[in-house]
């Protein structure tokens, strides 16, 4: 390839991540409709993805979601909302504090469970085929480092247009 040959491979970057991105989510998602979750849109299935994990280990709240999708709160309502009607999750007040609701899967999601985590060892494994164990450790340092990087990124254009909005207010 000409980019390996002249150093440049590294623009290819975010295309590369895209297209293995949309591959992942493609095959994930299409194996779950085969088991019946058709009922679901892809971000639907997300959010659900990520309850189900992890309130395996700890309590989980909307703005948990907000924080990890980066959505707007009432983007976080909604589907919680539409979850909530699936009959895929049900909140239930906290009692120190009645105003924050934790999110609980229902029986119905949580048999659900099995299956995805399986789903994630096998794909898991798919990913890693024919990849010695310390190149994983070195993709997986580097794109925790991407995504250091775009955060850093997101943090500067918040800054710049918080600071946008101040110098046009001082007038």
């Amino acid at each position: 390839m000409k980019e390996e040959r002249d150093g440049t491979m590294g623009e290819d970057a975010g295309k590369w991540i895209n297209r293995v991105s949309h591959q992942l989510k493609r095959q994930m998602f299409c194996e779950e409709q085969q088991q019946g979750q058709n009922d679901l849109t892809n971000m639907q299935k997300h959010i659900l993805h990520f309850i189900l994990l992890e309130t395996i280990h700890r309590d989980l709240y909307q703005r948990d979601l907000e924080k990890e999708f980066k959505v707007r709160r009432s983007t976080a309502t909604g589907t919680l909302q539409l979850l909530e009607k699936k009959g895929y999750l049900y909140r239930e007040p906290v009692k120190e504090d009645a105003r924050l609701k934790r999110i609980v899967p229902t029986r119905r999601a949580l048999e659900l469970r099995g299956q995805l985590l399986e789903n994630i060892r096998r794909r898991e494994a798919q990913i890693r085929k024919g990849i010695p164990e310390e190149d994983m450790e070195i993709f997986v340092r580097v794109l925790m480092q991407i995504s250091a990087n775009l955060s850093n990124g997101e943090k500067q254009k918040e800054m710049e247009l918080s600071m946008e909005g101040k110098g046009e207010s001082d007038e």
